[in-house]
């Protein structure tokens, strides 16, 4: 099968290349490297190829916008760019089938339990609102041009090397600076992401909306003591709540001074987990859990 990936240099790219390079061919595109170079948000590309599926994973995360330039990046990466890319489909072949990378983000919530894909799209964010609107408009122009439109929501990404807060979460329990806050009771979805990647052939002839999770929803400290074990560190340690909450409170007052602010405790101490039962009576989704995968894989 001939494939388009966009986003190829990401995070979840560079682990769809290497898992599904093997049976497949992989056409690259991303800003600076792979077989287009092509901004997105700037540029509809041409493409010379016709593909099978298109996996669009490029996106802007993993930054909290703090000017209304920062904020407009994501509407201009995530929607702009999906614009863009259609349009160039459009003067191509179009392809049989098209999944898109979202993410739980657009369901806007802080907490919550076994959020399904009935749930309204609450998102308030720049990122979550951009993935909202990116996902209407590849679900029309799917409907309209008779393309299989499958949308993949991922919540945390799990992986060797992973970007945004397990990524920090990894490099601080490997400097033995990290810590807990009120036990780490607090359970959150999380999926591998090379079983995100393996399950793409499977469901983009399905098509739908699934939530992805490992289907265990690990605590904070689950998750930091398995990693802690893998790199051979001791067990992280653990911030009381009130005094927590009380540096929150210190951060609301001094800003960005602070590593922690009230949000950010109430989003560490609050689960949030999301229920990927469709993905597994619909596409057969059997992922590995991630804490197994910290036991016998390498970080």
């Amino acid at each position: 099968m001939k494939i388009l990936l966009t986003g190829a240099n990401g995070f979840l790219g560079g682990v769809v290349v290497h898992e599904l390079g093997k049976n497949h061919q992989i056409i690259t595109l991303s800003r600076s490297v792979g077989d287009y170079k092509v901004n997105l948000d700037k540029v509809i590309p041409n493409f010379e190829n016709s593909f099978d599926l298109v996996i669009h994973s490029a996106g802007k995360a993993h930054v909290l916008p703090k000017t209304f330039e920062e904020r407009q990046q994501f509407y201009e990466v995530n929607v702009v760019g999906t614009k863009n890319l259609l349009k160039g489909l459009e003067k191509s072949n179009l392809p049989k089938q098209f999944v898109f990378i979202s993410s739980v983000s657009v369901y806007g919530q802080d907490f919550g339990e076994n959020i399904n894909e009935e749930f309204s799209l609450n998102a308030k964010d720049p990122y979550g609102l951009s993935k909202i609107e990116a996902e209407v408009l590849i679900l029309e122009w799917c409907k309209i041009n008779n393309v299989i439109c499958t949308i993949l929501r991922l919540p945390l990404l799990v992986g060797e090397n992973p970007p945004g807060n397990l990524g920090n979460m990894v490099k601080a329990i490997s400097k033995g600076y990290y810590f807990n806050i009120g036990g780490g009771l607090a359970q959150k979805s999380m999926v591998l992401a090379k079983d995100v990647a393996r399950l793409i052939p499977n469901a983009a002839p399905i098509g739908g909306v699934y939530n992805l999770t490992d289907g265990v929803n690990p605590s904070f400290y689950q998750l930091s003591l398995a990693i802690s074990i893998h790199q051979n560190k001791k067990p992280p340690y653990n911030l009381p709540l009130f005094i927590a909450k009380l540096m929150g409170y210190f951060g609301d007052l001094l800003g960005n001074k602070m590593p922690l602010n009230s949000l950010k405790i109430k989003k560490i101490t609050l689960g949030l987990t999301f229920d990927d039962t469709k993905a597994r009576e619909f596409l057969g989704w059997k992922p590995q859990g991630v804490l197994e995968y910290y036991e016998k894989d390498v970080i």
